[in-house]
C-alpha cells in the first residue's frame, strides 16, 4: 500500500510503499476513503509531542470501509463504513478505565501516534474503538467528526450550560462546535488571530453573534470559553473575557507556555481546565447528535501524496474548516 510516513520528527513525511497490513484478533482492516488532517498531526510531526512511535503513519480522523477482519472480530460487516478516532486502545482494567475515564488510561494507545494511522491506503484498528458513520455525511465530510468534532463536543460538555460561549481559534473543531452550540440555543462569540477576516466571516455564517480577533474583548462577559488555538497567551485573555464563576476549557493536546497572570483574573470562582483525548461514550453521543443538528463540515480535499502541503496549509492558517487527505485508490 501507499503511505505517508514520518521517519523522524521535524522532517517531511515520505511517500512509502508498504505491505498491506493484516488484522490481528479483534481488529478490522479498513480501506481508507478519507483522513482528516488535524492540528495534533502537526504536533506529532513538529516534535511538540514526545514518545511518538517512529516510524509512524500519522492521521486519526479516518473514514473507510471494512475489507477484512481478524479472528473473533464480528462487530462490523464486510464493506461497512466506519470511523477510526485518536483513541485506539485502552487496558480496560485500570482505575481510569473502570471509572468512566478511559481517555486517561496510562497504557492507552493512540492512532497516528503509537498506532499507525490513516495517511495511507489501509489501516488496521481495534474494532471496539471504531464507530459506524452516519449516512448524512460523505467520506470527506465525516472525517473531521472523528477528532475535531469529538474533542470539540467533549470540550463543549465541560464548558457547562452557559448561554454565552466564546470560541478561541475558529478552525476545524470550532466550526463544528459552533453549530452544535447554536442548535442548543447558545450565543457564540468567535475569536480569531488578528487580521483573519475570512475566519470571522466564516464564523458568522455558522451562527456566531459576534466575531473579532483574540486581542479584543467581547461586547458582553462570557459564561464560558473554549480555547482551540495552541497559544498559551489566550488563557489569561479568555479569563479576562469571562464572567464570575465562568469556565475556560483548554481543548488542545499541546499549548505554548501560559504566561503568568494576576490572581484577580481567576478569582471569583472562575475555573480553568483541560480536556484530554476522548471516550467511546463521547463518540457514540456525538455521532448520534451531529446529523440531528445537522452539523455540516466544510472541507478541502487533497491527494494523500500532498500530506506535507496539507500540513503546511494548516500550520500557516490557510484552511477554512478542515483539510482532508484522499488516497487515489479511494
Amino acid at each position: 500500500m501507499r503511505a505517508m510516513v514520518l521517519e523522524r520528527q521535524r522532517t517531511a513525511l515520505k511517500e512509502t510503499q508498504r505491505e498491506d497490513p493484516r488484522p490481528a484478533a479483534g481488529q478490522v482492516l479498513v480501506r481508507v476513503a478519507a483522513c482528516g488532517v488535524c492540528r495534533t498531526d502537526l504536533h506529532v510531526v513538529s516534535g511538540d509531542l514526545t514518545d511518538v512511535k517512529l516510524p509512524i503513519i500519522p492521521g486519526h480522523e479516518i473514514v473507510g470501509r471494512v475489507v477484512a477482519a481478524g479472528e473473533g472480530t464480528n462487530r462490523f460487516a464486510h464493506g461497512q463504513r466506519v470511523g477510526i478516532p485518536w483513541l485506539g486502545w485502552t487496558c480496560g482494567t485500570c482505575e481510569y478505565c473502570t471509572s468512566g475515564h478511559e481517555n486517561l488510561c496510562n497504557r492507552a494507545r493512540f492512532t497516528g501516534y503509537s498506532i499507525d494511522g490513516g495517511y495511507a491506503e489501509y489501516a488496521v484498528a481495534d474494532e471496539r474503538f471504531c464507530f459506524p458513520i452516519p449516512n448524512a455525511y460523505d467520506d470527506a465530510g465525516a472525517s473531521p467528526l472523528m477528532c475535531a468534532g469529538l474533542i470539540g463536543y467533549r470540550a463543549l460538555r465541560f464548558a457547562g450550560d452557559g448561554e454565552r460561549l466564546g470560541l478561541y481559534g475558529f478552525g476545524a473543531a470550532a466550526h463544528i462546535v459552533a453549530q452544535i452550540a447554536v442548535h442548543q440555543g447558545r450565543r457564540v462569540f468567535a475569536f480569531t488571530k488578528p487580521g483573519d477576516e475570512t475566519g470571522q466571516a466564516f464564523s458568522r455564517e455558522l451562527g456566531a453573534v459576534w466575531a473579532g480577533d483574540s486581542t479584543q474583548k467581547p461586547p458582553e462577559p462570557l459564561d464560558a470559553a473554549i480555547i482551540f488555538a495552541p497559544a498559551g497567551a489566550l488563557v489569561p485573555a479568555a479569563l479576562a473575557a469571562t464572567r464570575k464563576a465562568g469556565v475556560v476549557v483548554c481543548a488542545g493536546i499541546h499549548m505554548s507556555p501560559i504566561p503568568s497572570f494576576s490572581y484577580d483574573l481567576l478569582w471569583e470562582e472562575r475555573v480553568v481546565r483541560s480536556v484530554a483525548n476522548l471516550t467511546r461514550a463521547d463518540a457514540e453521543e456525538f455521532l448520534a447528535l451531529a446529523p440531528r443538528v445537522p452539523a455540516r463540515t466544510t472541507t478541502t480535499s487533497m491527494p494523500l501524496t500532498q500530506a506535507n502541503e496539507a500540513l503546511a496549509a494548516l500550520r500557516d492558517g490557510r484552511v477554512t474548516g478542515a483539510v482532508v487527505l484522499v488516497p487515489s485508490s479511494a
